[in-house]
């Protein structure tokens, strides 16, 4: 290698180590389950699938907002697991706080199960609008096996933020999945 380039390599590597290590740690948020009411019933074995997002939530960084043809994205807050993952952990707890009679698993767990009833979450939006406050949109739907029956169900669910701060909108993102969790234990005693 030509000796300039050395010295640029040399000189550059510094200076990149430097700027890395000055950058502040992200902060990590995680969603987390709200208690909900308790049903009698339900099918024995539930499992939850993989919940599918709209691609641009799929990423570490928290969306703040899709409004007005924009991205915002909170730079350093993040994740702490990626959102997809994590929804499907949670609103597993949620749903086994909720129906008590029935095992609830988490698609991709290690535990093998023959399922009575397999609870499927696409999420659209889950942002906050031009007037701060957050919008859940999502579709569940769940298959029955025995009787073979499908019922689906819109989620359309607004919250207002307890404070215009990356930790507010996490609280309401897990009070708005606690709610659509109810109604996805209320789907599962049909």
């Amino acid at each position: 290698m030509p000796l300039g380039r050395r010295t640029f390599l040399g000189s550059a590597l510094p200076l990149g180590l430097a700027a890395c290590s000055s950058s502040p740690d992200p902060a990590l948020y995680t969603i987390q389950m709200k208690p909900g009411p308790v049903l009698p019933g339900g099918p024995k074995i539930v499992q939850v699938r993989d919940v599918s997002l709209a691609s641009y939530l799929d990423r570490k960084e928290i969306v703040r907002s899709s409004q007005d043809y924009k991205l915002a994205v909170m730079s350093n807050d993040w994740w702490g697991e990626s959102l997809a993952p994590m929804l499907g952990r949670v609103i597993a707890m949620g749903l086994a706080q909720r129906l008590p009679e029935s095992r609830v698993l988490a698609e991709g767990g290690a535990i093998p199960a023959d399922y009575n009833a397999v609870v499927g979450v696409n999420i659209q939006r889950l942002d906050l609008d031009g007037a701060g406050t957050l919008q859940l949109l999502a579709q569940a739907g769940v298959e029955f096996n025995r009787p073979r029956k499908m019922t689906s169900q819109t989620f359309q669910i607004s919250r207002t933020p307890s404070a215009a701060t990356t930790a507010g909108q996490v609280a309401a993102i897990s009070e708005a999945v606690a709610e659509m969790t109810n109604g996805i234990a209320g789907m599962l005693q049909a």
